[in-house]
């Protein structure tokens, strides 16, 4: 098929195609009603000249970060960070302002929405310990820590502190867990700095933490985050781990949740993220904490209160891996796959299918019936999990994982962590990502409903814009209209929703388009990723390539497999030309394979043509000579949410 390709049109169509209202279920054959020019608007009673006249529905992407932490996370402030909540507020709204190492730092444009997530456990309890509090300092191990941060060991000083608290052993005066004095003050400090930094309509400040679940090393984390303003965040502290204070079990977190709901009226999600550190435990068939198989109860409680997945960040993407997609060129992507998150267990091939996005997507075909939910129904997203304080994570301005990764010519050689014979180089943390949100305002609750329908995509990094629908009777023409979105609205719906039965004989078709970074790399090809569940109840996945650049000269080979886009890259010079890609794609895509007797999903990858990592730019920078084993180009990439099509 050659696909519908749009060159040099400024955007005004993918804009255009961005404004797709939220709907929660397709109206095949609907009427436009008044989204469409030249139909009845409400207000007038008769045809209407504005085509964007009354419109209700998202008109842009608002590109944020789900997933920040500061110094009142633990492990961030022994590794240097002294920034505080307020200065990430600040520096996300694009203020410029002093990192935790002294060297200024500022967003290319800022963003339009922050999440702080600290961790809820022991959550202000570094600021206390690098002030010298004398309790603390009178405890033998406090002293340790203390005097290895301030002798310069911060790094050390932040894995044994993790570590000693994974396994149980934190010293209880050094605690600051919900109930105490300080624990109350450093929660109330999160919730003022968001109140004051949220500006509706212009910058949205979240209420929010991170619940740290890592039994083991095995990470199970995730990130709650709240609809709601301090008046109802403020009335219940936050779930933690540690027993008695709280549990390390996922349905302790959903219970959590609904009892805040319960006593306050108010309106929370969570967020999992880095599957590819849980060795295996992220997506389960049989639970860590029972031994059993996961129940009818599991699959309702994740589904509730887990509506999107961190699919990529610093500590490794989390789309696939090429053991589970042997047939995906681009499945092999800053990949993490050598153990858990402190590195005490080691990866094993039997582990991978339980950790990544698209087996776990298809498992929850096969999980559904057998559970009567889906329980991985999830949208997509990507975030930071910087723990600078410092959402900045593009290539160019890449201020690492932890403050102690700040630029600096040490940092593509040292190993950021390790145990035993396993090992995780710095060079090897992505300078990723963020969240894109289809939302009709910059405000918290516009941005948080947006999510909890799944309106959303990943980039790892890159602010592309890309909009994704799913219908029974798109055709070519609409992907070569001026406003597409009445099209996508109208008879299809949009990412994160599901395909409503069609018509007996067709099969479902896709409208899809993305937008180059303005200040960004042209997009080398838009694919389409199915999964679905055959008779016998096996899953399946193929990856077609919809959308591609130079389509008139670059067409699949014998294998199916469409040539390589090339490249532009100057490594040395860490930098690239936009004389190869697309600024724009648009097509309309019908699946050829389609069986209305099977469950399927469909989502969108996009890629930009290759540039340079953040590592060419620190070989630039300092002067360095990289070893062959470091990776010095990219090719970003978004993920959107996906479609659900369920027979019947």
């Amino acid at each position: 098929m050659i696909p519908t390709v749009r060159r040099a049109l400024a955007g005004s169509a993918i804009l255009a195609l961005a404004a797709a209202f939220p709907a929660a279920a397709q109206q095949d054959g609907g009427d436009a009603g008044s989204l469409t020019s030249g139909k009845l608007a409400p207000l007038y009673g008769k045809p209407v000249y504005s085509p964007y006249a009354d419109r209700q529905f998202p008109t842009r992407p608002f590109f944020g970060d789900t997933h920040l932490h500061t110094a009142y996370s633990m492990d961030a402030g022994a590794a240097g960070a002294r920034l505080s909540p307020a200065d990430a507020y600040r520096f996300a709204s694009g203020e410029q302002i002093t990192s935790s190492t002294g060297q200024p730092v500022k967003l290319s444009r800022p963003l339009d929405f922050l999440v702080v997530a600290d961790h809820s456990d022991n959550m202000g309890f570094f600021p206390k310990l690098l002030a010298g509090d004398p309790a603390m300092l009178a405890d033998p191990t406090g002293r340790k820590w203390y005097n290895l941060i301030k002798s310069g060991k911060g790094m050390e000083a932040a894995l044994d502190i993790i570590n000693t608290f994974s396994a149980g052993q934190f010293p209880p005066k050094l605690l600051s867990m919900p109930g105490t004095r300080s624990y109350a003050s450093a929660w109330q400090t999160t919730i003022k700095a968001a109140e004051d930094a949220n500006d509706p309509g212009t910058f949205t400040a979240f209420i929010g933490y991170e619940w740290t679940s890592n039994t083991g090393g095995n990470n199970l984390h995730r990130n709650v985050i709240y609809r709601d303003g301090g008046d109802l965040a403020r009335q219940v502290e936050p779930m933690v781990t540690l027993k008695p204070y709280g549990s390390d079990d996922p349905r302790a977190l959903w219970k959590w949740l609904e009892a805040y709901e319960a006593k306050t009226g108010g309106d929370v999600l969570a967020i999992a993220h880095n599957g590819n550190l849980s060795n295996g435990r992220m997506f389960p068939w049989v639970e860590s904490f029972t031994g059993k198989p996961i129940d009818a109860a599991y699959a309702e409680g994740r589904a509730r209160w887990e509506p999107l997945y961190e699919a990529t960040q610093t500590k490794g993407d989390g789309e696939t891996h090429p053991f589970l997609s042997p047939n995906d060129e681009f499945a092999d992507f800053e990949s993490w796959d050598k153990g858990n998150l402190n590195l005490t267990e080691a990866k094993t091939d039997a582990m991978l299918e339980f950790e990544y996005v698209r087996s776990a997507l298809k498992n929850g075909l096969k999980f559904a019936p057998e559970l009567g939910t889906n329980p991985y129904k999830f949208g997509l997203i990507g975030s930071t999990d910087a723990h600078t304080g410092l959402p900045a994570v593009a290539e160019e301005n890449f201020f690492g994982k932890v403050s102690s990764m700040e630029p600096n010519p040490d940092r593509t050689k040292r190993p950021f962590m390790q145990h035993g014979d396993l090992k995780i180089m710095e060079w090897e943390v992505g300078a990723a990502g963020y969240a894109a949100v289809w939302a009709t305002e910059n405000t918290r609750a516009a941005i948080f409903d947006a999510m909890e329908r799944r309106e959303t995509y990943a980039t790892t990094g890159s602010r592309m814009v890309v909009r994704f629908f799913g219908g029974w009777d798109f055709v070519p023409a609409d992907a070569e209209s001026r406003l597409p979105a009445d099209a996508g609205y109208t008879r299809g719906v949009p990412m994160g929703g599901d395909l409503a039965p069609g018509p007996e004989g067709r099969a479902p078709s896709f409208l899809v388009a993305a937008l180059r970074d303005p200040i960004g790399a042209n997009l080398d090809r838009i694919q389409i990723v199915k999964g679905w569940l055959d008779s016998t109840g096996e899953t399946h996945e193929t990856v077609h390539d919809v959308a591609w650049s130079d389509a008139d000269s670059r067409q699949p080979g014998a294998d199916g497999k469409l040539p390589p886009v090339g490249s532009t890259v100057d490594v040395a010079a860490a930098t690239w030309t936009n004389t190869i890609g697309e600024p724009e794609l648009i097509t309309v895509w019908t699946d050829p394979d389609f069986d209305p007797a099977q469950p399927a999903f469909y989502y969108v990858r996009v890629l930009e043509i290759p540039t340079p990592r953040w590592t060419a730019h620190d070989a630039k920078f300092y002067g360095l000579t990289l070893g062959p084993e470091v990776r010095t180009t990219i090719q970003e990439r978004a993920y959107t949410s996906p479609i659900w099509y369920t027979p019947g």
